[in-house]
Order: C-alpha cells, then structure tokens, then sequence
C-alpha cells in the first residue's frame, strides 16, 4: 500500500473557490470537512460529491493527495466535500458512519446558500473510505444508523450513487478465507491487532453477529442507489473477492442496472500510483454524469 501525503499549497492555490476545516459536528476536531466548487459559476444548483478518505478505518484525513481525483469532480461542475471523521483510535463502529451522516446532513442543511443539488449527493471512497460511501449508500435514512443528535437532524443523509474503490464491503470475516485460498495478501485480519478488529472494538471472530451489522453486503436492497465499484485484482490488503461478491449480492437484490463493477487487472490496493490514472477517475466521473442527468 502507498504513501499518501498533504495536497500540495499549490494543488489549493488552484481551486479558487474553497472552504477548509468546516466543522460539521461539535463532538470533536475531527469532525471537519473540506469544500472545493467548481471553478465556472452556474445558477442552477450543483450536484455534491462527498469523499470519505480511507486509512484502515483510524489513519488518514480529509486533505491528503488521494483526495485529488475526486475533487478533480469540480471541474465536471460537482461540489466537492471531503471529510475527516473520528477513526478507531478514538471511537468505535459505527461512529465513523454516524459523522459520515452527520456531514450530509450539514450539506444539505447549507443546499440553498452554497447553491447545492439536495437531490443528487454522491459519496467516493477508497478502501476504508469506499465502505463508508457504501454504508452510506446501502443504509440510507436508517434510523438504525443515525445520531441525529449531532445536528440538522431535520435533513436526508441519503446519497443518490456511489463510488467504491476497494472497500471491505462482501464480510470481514470473509477477508482471510479469501486471502488463504488465492495466496495474494496475509490473512491477518481476523487477528485481535488487525483494522476491522480495532475499528469494531474486539476481535471480529468473537463478535460475528456484530461483524454482521457492519457489513454493507448485509443491507443490499431494491431501492438502494447505484454503485460504481474499482477493485485490483492483485489487491493484498483487502481481497477482490470483497467486491465480487458485493456486486453480486446488489444484482440480486436491486438488479444489475444498479452495479458497475471494474475489476482492473494487476492493481494492488489503493496506495498503487495507478488508482491516480485519469482514466479511472473519468470512468467515474462518467458513472456519475450517467446516473445524475438521466
């Protein structure tokens, strides 16, 4: 897995319309989101998409260079927001969903004076990130996964797509079987010290039912919205299996009108220099158009 570093001041200096370390919630520093606009004003509203950065479910934040092919949206005539939110050294699951919530909520509640497209939310994340997006997108308004509480709990934390780029998101428990049959990454993650047992609180193997909970395969449905799904298939962090069988198990729920999966040959996890090849984004970026100007 690859080094990711800051944007550089230059890479900001050239976004001329942006907002940074947005508080969202008051719970926490962390709770902060970036916003990028596109460079070209428009009167209509604008369609927003919203990055949940990866980082094995405690590391990352809201600003680092993996963020740069979805602001590259601004350009396509998306909002941006990039969020930071509470990792597992910190907090448990499902806090990191909660403030993911939280964060749509607070778009929505700022949709009139930001000139935002309430109707048309997408979330993109890699890795840990892309199971936020998808927990995002598979439990929509679930009160289950909701703390209202930390604001604007008047508004929708619903998203209209989804971006997934190698997340966990067929099973934790499911990892190191995959891992031991294809040989391609250490089945390491149901020890007590790996990122699923550390974001889940215990060791996933002594908690499967909650394990279940947190599991965006679980909550597949026919109203859920699109997704668009990139895995490597010599990813040896989180295995390809992950998103085959996610993508099957929302063709069987919601139809195959509602998955896009990519599975790119020979790319390791995000991290590999080429999850930064403009073609992948523009595959994206052209799901998105699809999706949103039907």
């Amino acid at each position: 897995m690859g080094q990711f570093h800051p944007l550089t001041q230059e890479f900001l200096d050239n976004i001329p319309e942006k907002k940074l370390s947005i508080p969202y919630c008051k719970e926490s520093p962390l709770q902060i989101m970036d916003v990028y606009f596109p460079p070209v004003l428009q009167s209509t509203p604008r369609p927003v998409l919203i990055h949940t950065h990866g980082g094995a479910f405690a590391n990352g934040n809201q600003r680092e260079d993996n963020a740069e092919p979805m602001i590259s949206a601004i350009h396509r005539g998306y909002v941006v927001a990039s969020i930071q939110y509470r990792g597992a050294k910190t907090a448990f699951f499902p806090a990191q969903l909660y403030d993911c919530k939280a964060a749509v909520r607070f778009l929505r509640a700022h949709a009139v004076e930001w000139n935002l497209d309430a109707k048309h939310f997408a979330a993109w994340g890699p890795s840990s990130g892309g199971w936020l997006a998808s927990m995002l997108g598979v439990t929509g308004d679930n009160p289950a996964f909701e703390d209202r509480s930390q604001g604007n709990g008047e508004y929708s934390s619903a998203v209209q797509a989804v971006i997934d780029w190698c997340g966990p998101c067929g099973g934790f428990l499911e990892m190191d079987r995959a891992f031991r049959k294809s040989g391609l990454g250490d089945p390491n993650h149901d020890s007590p010290q790996s990122p699923e047992s550390k974001f889940m609180g215990r060791t996933i193997t002594e908690i499967p039912e909650l394990v279940k909970l947190a599991c965006p395969i679980s909550y597949v449905n026919p109203a859920m919205p699109p997704f668009c799904i990139f895995h490597g298939t010599a990813d040896q962090v989180v295995p390809v299996e992950q998103s085959v069988a996610f993508a099957a198990a929302i063709t069987e729920a919601a139809g195959a009108d509602k998955v896009e999966l990519h599975l790119v040959t020979g790319i390791t996890h995000h991290g590999d220099p080429q999850y930064q090849q403009p073609w992948i984004a523009n595959e994206c970026l052209d799901f998105l158009d699809r999706v949103f100007k039907k």
